[in-house]
C-alpha cells in the first residue's frame, strides 16, 4: 500500500485533480486481560481464533453489562464491536442455564452474518448455546426450534413486530427468561423507522414484564452525532456510553478527487463511473482488495462490469482478481457466497450499493472508492470504514460527481472534515405512529386503565374505542375488530411486494432476483436491459398483478436508464392561515411518479442512441401536506426576476427540510419538498412540505403549528452560517463565481426577514 500511495502521490495526472489529501495517523491499541471468571470454554474458544486480550472499550462493556447496566458502544467499523456484547452475552447464558437473548439487527443479512460469527465461537469452544436466527426465510420446523430451545434468537425488527409479538404464547418459554436484548447499528433507528422502533421496545419491555422478565439492553452505532441520546430515546431507559476505541487503527489517507471538466462551460465533468472504474483497477492491478461504493444498482453493475473489462487478460486468468457486484435484490445464497469469497480472499474487488455499508464481515480491505458523495458525513465515514484493517495503511477516495452538493464537498475539505456527523432523532409519541402501535400493544396484552406504555394513552385509547378497534369492560381495553394490526402497520413504510425476476432463456424457468414493486416500474420495464452479476437480460415482460418479471440472455452494447416524473396534485385542502407574506394551506395531497420513457445508453462513453417508450401505471402515493403560497404583498419577493424566485424558493425548501426536522424529530428522508413557480392549484408560486410516508404521519400536521418557530429558526441559521453564499449547513451548495449578480443566501435571508416582520 505504501508504494500504491507514493506512485499516486508521483502520478501528475492523478494528483491534477486531487483537491485535498488528508493524513489519519496511525493509532495504538489500548488492551486489558480477559476476566478472571471468563468460563474455560469461551476462553479456549477466543484463543483458537488468536484472541489474548480484549480492547479496553470491550473490558469496559463487559465490566458495564457486568453491573446490570444498559450499554452504548460507539467505536468505529471494524473495532471489535460483536465480541463486545457477544463475550458478557455468552458468559452470563453459560452461569445462568435458564437465560436467553435476543439480538435485533435492521437486516436479514446482518443477522445471517451475526449467526454464522457466533457458530464459529460456539463450535470451537463446544459452548453448547442454541443459536437461531428467526426470520422470513426460518424454515417452519426451525422456528418451532428456536421458540422451545433457542437461547440466542437473532431477529430483525419487522419479524419481531409482526412474527413474534402478536404470538407471543407461542414464545412463552424464552420470553419468560429473556435477560438480554442487543440492539445493533441503532444509527439507522432515526425519524419514522426510530420512532416505531422506540414502539416496538416499548411493546416488548411490556410483553417481558408480563412473563416476569427485566430487560437489560446493550446498543451498538456506527459514527452519529448523539448516540446516547439517540440509544436512551429508543429504549427510554437510562445508559452508559462507551466511546473510546480501544482497538489500534491503521494509517487511513483520505483523498478528494475531482474528475476533470469535459465541459467547463457547463461544468460538467467526467463521470464518476468511469473515474471510479480507472481508479479502482489500478488498485486491483497492484494487490490491493477493493470496494467500491456507487449509488445505484444500475452503477453498481456497470463499474463492476467496467473493472472486469479492463482485467480481461485470457493468459494471466484476469491477472488472477475477481471482481464482484453486490446489491438488493440478490438471492440471498448469492449474497452469502460473495461475503464468503470477500472473507476467504478469493474475491479482491467488490462494487456495492449501500448494502455494504452497515457491519457485515466482508474480510479485511485495504482501499474504499465512493463513486460519489452518500449524502451525509456519518455515512461517509461509514463506507470509507470498511476498508483499513488494524495495522495497515488503508487509502479512501471519494470522488466527487457535478452535483452541487458534491462540488461543495471537494472545494471545501474543512467543512468535510471539520463538521461533526448528522444527530438521528426519534419522535415515538407521534400521534399516527403511537396510535397503530398501540393497536398492536392491545392485540398483544389488554391494556388497564392504570397502563401508561410509557406515556400516558387513555384518552387514545378512548378514540380507538370509539372507533370501533377496542371495547372497554371491567378497566381493561380489549382488542374488538377482526383484522391483525401489525399487517397493516408498516414499521419502514416499504412495500413488501417484491417482484421476482424469472430467466426464460431456452425454455429456462430459473428465478435469479427480485426487487421492489416501485423500483421495478423503473428498471425492470418491457424492453429494459437488466444488469445481473456481469451478465445481460431484456425484459421480455412484466406483470405487475403476478408481480413476475421474465427476461432473456442478450448481448447488446447499451444499457438502459428510465426517465421518470413526478407530478404533485392538491386533493383537499383543509385549513388556510395567513402568516406573514405567505399563506400555510393544510391538505390531502397525491403524489405520482411515472418512467414514460426510457433511454439507451451506450457501455463505457454513455452516449445516448436512442429511446423507447414505457407503458406502466403510475406509482401513486396519498399523504399529507402543508404548503406555504408566496402572496403578491411580498414585495422583496415580488421584486425577483422569475428564475431567480425559483431559486429562493428552490433554496428555501432545502432550508426548512432540515430545520423542520429538529423541530418534528425526524429524519429529512420522513419530508418530501416539491416547489412550483407556479401552480395550477394557487396560480402562485408555492412550497409543498409533505409527509413521505403513504397517509401521512402527522409531520405535516406538527409543521403546521410551528411553521413560524421552523421560519425563525431557518433565519437564525442563514443568519449564522459563515459561509458567502451557500453552503450545506444552511441553504445547500452554491456555484460560487466572480460576476454572482444574484445571490440566493441574502435573497433568502431578506424573505425570511420579511416573513417574520409580517407576523
Amino acid at each position: 500500500m505504501n508504494a500504491v500511495l507514493e506512485s499516486l502521490r508521483r502520478d501528475e495526472a492523478f494528483m491534477s485533480h486531487v483537491s485535498h489529501w488528508e493524513t489519519i495517523p496511525a493509532r495504538e491499541g489500548a488492551y486489558a486481560d480477559l476476566p478472571g471468571e471468563i468460563d474455560p470454554r469461551i476462553r479456549d474458544a477466543l484463543r483458537s481464533r488468536g484472541v489474548e486480550r480484549l480492547y479496553s472499550h470491550q473490558a469496559e462493556c463487559y465490566r458495564l453489562v457486568g453491573r446490570g447496566k444498559n450499554v452504548v458502544v460507539v467505536t468505529p467499523t471494524a473495532s471489535g464491536k460483536t465480541l463486545a456484547y457477544n463475550l458478557p452475552v455468552l458468559q452470563h447464558l453459560l452461569s445462568h442455564p435458564e437465560s436467553k437473548a435476543m439480538y435485533l439487527f435492521p437486516t436479514k443479512a446482518l443477522s445471517q452474518d451475526q449467526q454464522a460469527e457466533l457458530n464459529e465461537v460456539d463450535l470451537a469452544g463446544g459452548l453448547g448455546v442454541k443459536i437461531f436466527t428467526y426470520d422470513g426465510d426460518t424454515p417452519t420446523s426451525i422456528r418451532m426450534s428456536a421458540r422451545t430451545e433457542g437461547r440466542i434468537v437473532i431477529t430483525n425488527p419487522d419479524m419481531l413486530h409482526s412474527g413474534i409479538l402478536p404470538n407471543h404464547p407461542k414464545w412463552v418459554k424464552f420470553l419468560q427468561c429473556l435477560r438480554f436484548v442487543v440492539l445493533d447499528e441503532v444509527h439507522t433507528y432515526r425519524g419514522v423507522f426510530g420512532s416505531h422502533m422506540t414502539n416496538l421496545v416499548r411493546r416488548l419491555k411490556r410483553i417481558a414484564a408480563f412473563y416476569g422478565s427485566e430487560l437489560q439492553f446493550i446498543c451498538c452505532s456506527a459514527t452519529i452525532g448523539n448516540p446516547l441520546e439517540l440509544a436512551r430515546g429508543i429504549i427510554e431507559e437510562e445508559a452508559e456510553l462507551i466511546d473510546s476505541s480501544g482497538a489500534p487503527l491503521g494509517e487511513r489517507h483520505f483523498v478528494l478527487y475531482n474528475p476533470p471538466l469535459v465541459d467547463p462551460v457547463q461544468g460538467i465533468r467526467r463521470g464518476v463511473v468511469l473515474e471510479a472504474q480507472a481508479i479502482a483497477t489500478r488498485l486491483l492491478k497492484a494487490g490491493v482488495k477493493t470496494i467500491v461504493f456507487a449509488r445505484s444498482r444500475v452503477r453498481t453493475e456497470l463499474i463492476a462490469s467496467y473493472i472486469r473489462d479492463a482485467l480481461a487478460n485470457f493468459y494471466t486468468d484476469d491477472h488472477r482478481i475477481r471482481v464482484a457486484s453486490y446489491r438488493g435484490g440478490y438471492l440471498p445464497n448469492e449474497r452469502r457466497a460473495i461475503e464468503r469469497g470477500l472473507r476467504s480472499g478469493e474475491i479482491q474487488g467488490v462494487v456495492s450499493t449501500n448494502a455494504l455499508e452497515l457491519g457485515i464481515d466482508i474480510g479485511g480491505l485495504d482501499a474504499s472508492i465512493l463513486a460519489g458523495f452518500p449524502g451525509s458525513i456519518a455515512s461517509t465515514w461509514q463506507r470509507a470504514g470498511r476498508a483499513g484493517r488494524r495495522s495497515t495503511v488503508s487509502l479512501s477516495v471519494l470522488i466527487a460527481s457535478s452535483s452541487p452538493m458534491d462540488q461543495f464537498i471537494i472545494k471545501h475539505p474543512e467543512y468535510f472534515f471539520g463538521s461533526p456527523p448528522e444527530s438521528g432523532r426519534v419522535d415515538p409519541n407521534n400521534i399516527y405512529i403511537l396510535a397503530d402501535q398501540l393497536k398492536c400493544a392491545v392485540f398483544e396484552l389488554p391494556f388497564g386503565e392504570d397502563d401508561r406504555f410509557p406515556v400516558d394513552v387513555r384518552e387514545l385509547l378512548g378514540y380507538l374505542e370509539e372507533n370501533g378497534v377496542l371495547r372497554l369492560t371491567g378497566g381493561r381495553w380489549y382488542w374488538a375488530d377482526r383484522s391483525y394490526p401489525a399487517e397493516k402497520v408498516s414499521l419502514r413504510s416499504a412495500t413488501s411486494e417484491n417482484v421476482i425476476i424469472v430467466n426464460i432463456t431456452k425454455g429456462k424457468n430459473q428465478v435469479i432476483g427480485e426487487m421492489d414493486r416501485p423500483s421495478a416500474k423503473e428498471l425492470i420495464y418491457e424492453n429494459a436491459i437488466y444488469l445481473h452479476r456481469g451478465d445481460q437480460y431484456v425484459v421480455r415482460s412484466l406483470d405487475l398483478e403476478q408481480r413476475r418479471c421474465t427476461v432473456e440472455e442478450t448481448d447488446v452494447n447499451y444499457y438502459t436508464d428510465a426517465v421518470v416524473k413526478t407530478d404533485i396534485k392538491l386533493l383537499h385542502e383543509d385549513d388556510r392561515q395567513p402568516a406573514g407574506g405567505v399563506n400555510v394551506v393544510i391538505g390531502d395531497i397525491l403524489v405520482r411518479t411515472q418512467a414514460t420513457r426510457f433511454k439507451k445508453l451506450k457501455f463505457k462513453t454513455h452516449e445516448n442512441i436512442g429511446y423507447g417508450e414505457i407503458d406502466l401505471p403510475e406509482e401513486e402515493m396519498h399523504t399529507r401536506s402543508i404548503v406555504l403560497t408566496f402572496e403578491p404583498g411580498d414585495s422583496e419577493f415580488e421584486a425577483l426576476a422569475e428564475a431567480e424566485k425559483g431559486e429562493v424558493i428552490r433554496r428555501l425548501g432545502y432550508l426548512v427540510k432540515h430545520v423542520a426536522c429538529i423541530f418534528l424529530l425526524c429524519d429529512p428522508g420522513d419530508l418530501g419538498i416539491a416547489e412550483r413557480l407556479r401552480d395550477p392549484s394557487f396560480e402562485r408560486p408555492c412550497l409543498y412540505v409533505y409527509d413521505n410516508h403513504p397517509g401521512g404521519t402527522g409531520l405535516s400536521e406538527g409543521l403546521r403549528t410551528q411553521v413560524e418557530i421552523v421560519l425563525k429558526g431557518c433565519l437564525e441559521v442563514v443568519k449564522g452560517c459563515l459561509c458567502r453564499h451557500g453552503c450545506p449547513s444552511c441553504i445547500g451548495p452554491v456555484e460560487e463565481t466572480a460576476d454572482m449578480a444574484f445571490d440566493p443566501k441574502e435573497a433568502v435571508n431578506r424573505f425570511l426577514e420579511g416573513f417574520l416582520r409580517g407576523r
